[in-house]
């Protein structure tokens, strides 16, 4: 598992195979098939293993909305840290003793809490599809912006990211400067809400300025799904008393 997470963080997912693996580790690739059936299987091990190096930071105790903001940010960070995580095949990604460990870190954040089983494992299954959403924007987009830095300035496919400059990593991402890209587009004919909306309709009292937002994205959409999971969790205790 260790050698075929060294080629993929090296190489990324598609040079991982039986072969590749093997060489790494000096055997035949015919010596893998002892210990593992196929690659899929290699694949579901390596998913599980790197769940591992995942790290939940501490977060104030008793305070489950902030456990729950450290335990999905944490599988964010790691997944970006490993791109490759999210090009696993999802049939692949199954519950191993590494990804379990999460799955009861978040029961452990929401135990005290008035809800069902079920309810918890709603929850931690919307949190964990936000993670892949969330990561697999960001490392797309990363990777988009990537290519087009290379390509503007004549670089090699194989020209790591940490060495790109991080400003023209910025500008080149698909989505930088969104407002002004939509700005453009939007028509008052065609789209006259969005247009109404971004030239400069009076805002609601106590709307934030654009400045005022959240750190970045991440934790914009994180903060909206995590009020939407209060709201929730609100909801289904109160149904109760």
């Amino acid at each position: 598992m260790r050698a075929a997470i060294e080629v993929a963080d090296a190489e990324g997912l598609d040079a991982v195979s039986m072969a590749r693996v093997a060489e790494s580790l000096g055997y035949s690739s015919m010596a893998l098939y002892r210990y593992v059936a196929s690659k899929d299987e290699l694949l579901a091990l390596m998913a599980d293993a790197a769940a591992a190096d995942f790290e939940l930071p501490p977060f104030p105790d008793g305070d489950w909305r902030a456990g729950l903001e450290a335990w999905t940010r944490a599988q964010i960070d790691g997944a970006l840290a490993r791109p490759w995580f999210l090009d696993l095949p999802l049939a692949t990604v199954q519950l191993g003793p590494n990804r379990l460990r999460w799955v009861d870190a978040a029961f452990s954040i929401l135990r005290d809490l008035e809800l069902t089983v079920d309810e918890k494992l709603q929850i931690v299954g919307l949190l964990a599809q936000h993670v892949l959403g969330e990561g697999r924007v960001q490392v797309e987009t990363r990777r988009a912006a990537a290519d087009a830095v290379r390509r503007e300035h004549g670089l090699p496919a194989s020209t790591p990211e940490s060495e790109l400059d991080p400003d023209a990593l910025d500008r080149a991402n698909p989505y930088y400067d969104f407002e002004t890209v939509l700005a453009h587009l939007a028509s008052p004919d065609a789209y006259p809400e969005l247009y109404a909306a971004l030239a400069g309709a009076p805002q609601p009292p106590g709307s934030p300025r654009h400045e005022d937002l959240w750190e970045d994205d991440i934790d914009v959409g994180l903060q909206i799904v995590l009020d939407g999971v209060s709201a929730f969790v609100e909801q289904r205790i109160a149904s109760r008393r």
